[in-house]
């Protein structure tokens, strides 16, 4: 990764050149300097720096004059300003015109260091929400999805026509297609974006729970109940609630939410009264609720209720021209989260992404991606990186790292890596994220799976549809 830039502008030559020396390893940051606010305006043209430290007081051009101009041509830099103690007033009216902070000569080593870390904060942070919005633009991404194909634009299209309404919304879609992901596009493009959003994954909380947890209820109302408790419907209230896969909740609470989409009142445990709610009801299933409805195991007119605008998500294999992109969008997100410098996929492995029926779907080649990302011992992932068979007529390149180019030590810890990533990351994905479930299906107590999770870097989140 980068360091970080700074400018620093002041006419003492002694000033600059002891501020270069010590901020460099302190900051671990380039440093540039500049004895005037015109050589200032030229390194920053050029450079573009993270941050510009720069003294008020300067002949011919002073510190505020250089602060206007630099805000006209580039609002979005941090500048941070050096005065003396007889010009604090000096200061907060540079900070009016746009100034980060201002630090007083002479100043405290330590002060001056944190108060620049803070600024350089803020760069980093701006730089981020920049690159944020300017991927969110591109015609192959939207709201955190990604493709170029035709059933993704179907997609598309169909969230920005559905998120203007403020009807229920039903999505479809396969494990790892980006249900979520989807529900969360619908509530940041409508109406109620300002309003909370409250995820509640149905299959893992018990019936029982269930009820208590999304309708709350009143103190006395069971053993235990020693309060009042809000539920996550008034939680949600002016916003939206997204109730995953709920094809796996019981007739009982469907008849419940049944009321809700009805009446929009909910009626907490032990209450005798009902309660308005104002919230947009989202869900998700990757189940045939027809096939439910058929076999008596989901109410037919609670389907009608939600299915008011359908959303369907494809599968990965059905669009396997989008591979390429997902696959490089998750290589951004993942090298940049743990720390790893920007890795390529090498064309036989993207060739077998292309061959894969991928069962899991898109969350099944992001942990492949992450998984690549973790054990490929150069910038290259190949396909014995995560785990895939070579092809018989392949050959290792010339300089490429083999298992047995390792220490006995490091062979072990990959074969490890890839072992508890590929068998807890099955077990996950079968349980939607469950991790008591998980623990139980392998024979773990749910703290020493937890403990493994940990010390693999696997996340439960990341199997919750």
């Amino acid at each position: 990764m980068s360091v970080p830039s700074i400018l620093i502008v002041d006419d003492e030559p002694d000033m600059l050149q002891l501020l270069k020396r010590s901020l460099e390893p302190d900051l671990n940051c380039k440093v540039e300097i500049a004895s005037s606010a015109k050589s200032a305006l030229h390194l920053i043209s050029r450079e573009h720096p993270d941050l510009v430290l720069a003294d008020i007081k300067m002949p011919e051009m002073d510190g505020l004059e250089l602060l206007d101009l630099v805000k006209r041509s580039w609002p979005e830099m941090t500048v941070v300003m050096m005065t003396g103690h007889g010009s604090i007033e000096t200061a907060v009216e540079a900070m009016k015109n746009g100034a980060y902070d201002f630090i007083t000569k002479p100043f405290d080593h330590d002060a001056l260091l944190l108060r620049l870390e803070k600024a350089l904060e803020r760069s980093t942070l701006l730089k981020e929400n920049i690159r944020l919005k300017q991927a969110e633009e591109s015609p192959h991404r939207f709201q955190g999805l990604v493709g170029k194909s035709a059933a993704m634009r179907r997609v598309f299209d169909t969230l920005r026509m559905v998120a203007n309404t403020d009807l229920t919304v039903l999505i479809t879609g396969e494990s790892g297609t980006g249900k979520d992901l989807t529900a969360r596009a619908v509530h940041k493009l409508s109406t109620r974006k300002e309003g909370p959003f409250v995820a509640v994954n149905c299959p893992t909380v018990p019936e029982h729970i269930l009820e208590s947890e999304l309708f709350g209820y009143k103190k006395g109302a069971f053993t235990h109940a020693t309060q009042n408790k809000i539920g996550l419907f008034q939680e949600a209230d002016g916003g939206s609630i997204f109730l995953d896969e709920i094809g796996d909740v019981s007739p009982t609470i469907q008849t419940k939410l049944l009321r809700v989409l009805q009446e929009k009142e909910i009626k907490p445990l032990g209450d005798t009264r009902s309660i308005t709610v104002d919230v947009r009801i989202i869900s998700s299933t990757n189940q045939d609720l027809r096939e439910k409805i058929r076999k008596g195991e989901f109410r037919e007119d609670f389907f009608y209720r939600l299915n008011v605008l359908p959303v369907e998500l494809p599968p990965l294999r059905e669009r396997r021209e989008d591979i390429p992109l997902i696959a490089g969008h998750l290589m951004e997100k993942h090298c940049a989260k743990l720390n790893k410098p920007l890795k390529v996929l090498s064309p036989e492995l993207l060739e077998s992404f292309q061959e894969r029926t991928w069962e899991g779907n898109v969350r099944e080649l992001e942990n492949v991606i992450v998984q690549g990302i973790l054990f490929s011992t150069t910038e290259t992932i190949r396909p014995r990186d995560v785990g895939f068979a070579q092809k018989p007529e392949s050959k290792p390149c010339p300089g490429e790292v083999t298992f047995e180019d390792l220490s006995y030590k490091s062979a072990k810890e990959a074969v490890l890596h890839r072992f508890n990533a590929a068998y807890i990351g099955g077990l996950l994905e079968q349980t939607g994220g469950n991790v008591t479930r998980a623990a139980k299906q392998c024979g773990l107590e749910r703290q020493s799976l937890q403990q493994i999770m940990r010390r693999y870097d696997i996340n439960a989140d990341d199997y919750r549809s």
